[in-house]
């Protein structure tokens, strides 16, 4: 049975890779780091309450018994939330990065890390959000980790709390000139939840196409939603 840790799990992706970790069987134990306790209630959840988000890194050897084989990062933030570019920065790319290299100090095996579409296109790239996942996701790559996962979901719709309320609207909405049109641009966040679990459950059984792998949106799709089975 395979031991899972997530961070970023309060969020609207992470909370529901914690759902879908607890409520799937190859996982015996799942525990949580974060700046205020989950939701979600399970006789195998270990959850840590930490609110100094630097302090993470650390955690996962010092706190996390039994050490995870495999650590899923949902964290994310925007430049309002954070207070500005530079805290954004702090949480979304150096925060993100001290928690891989920790994950893989400690010896983990499988490192999932939600990141975003589009952030490699020209002229995307040269945006300082772009930056700062493309920054992590070639640090995760440097690393060498028996397997690496990265999403790059598009827009995330259905969230209870929407950080861009008219555009996700829209999105939302998109599915009625059909569901090809709104899997284009955006994905909810049970499918892009679910994906994360379908792609690290298939690493940890050797399935893997490749020790990096990178899931774009039209595979998130495929794994999230289409093929995934309750």
């Amino acid at each position: 049975m395979t031991t899972a840790a997530v961070f970023g799990c309060t969020g609207a992706v992470g909370s529901q890779i914690l759902a879908t970790l607890l409520a799937t069987d190859t996982f015996s134990s799942v525990q949580t780091i974060s700046r205020r306790l989950p939701k979600a209630e399970s006789p195998k959840l270990q959850a840590l309450e930490e609110g100094d988000s630097s302090k993470w890194a650390d955690m996962i050897s010092s706190s996390l018994s039994p050490t995870p084989s495999l650590v899923f990062n949902a964290v994310g933030t925007t430049r309002a939330a954070a207070g500005g570019l530079q805290n954004q920065w702090k949480i979304d790319h150096d925060i993100c990065i001290e928690n891989a290299k920790a994950a893989k100090e400690a010896g983990v095996k499988t490192y999932v890390f939600i990141s975003s579409g589009g952030t490699r296109g020209f002229p995307s790239r040269f945006v300082p959000y772009s930056k700062m996942k493309i920054g992590v996701e070639d640090a995760i790559k440097e690393l060498g980790f028996e397997h690496a996962i990265i999403l790059r979901p598009g827009m995330i719709i259905g969230r209870e709390t929407s950080k861009a309320p008219l555009l996700e609207s829209i999105v939302g909405h998109l599915n009625k000139l059909g569901q090809g049109v709104q899997d284009k641009i955006g994905q909810d966040q049970t499918t892009i939840g679910r994906a994360a679990v379908a792609a690290a459950r298939m690493a940890e059984e050797g399935k893997a196409p490749s020790k990096y792998w990178t899931l774009e949106q039209a595979d998130i799709v495929k794994l999230g939603r289409d093929q995934w089975k309750d």
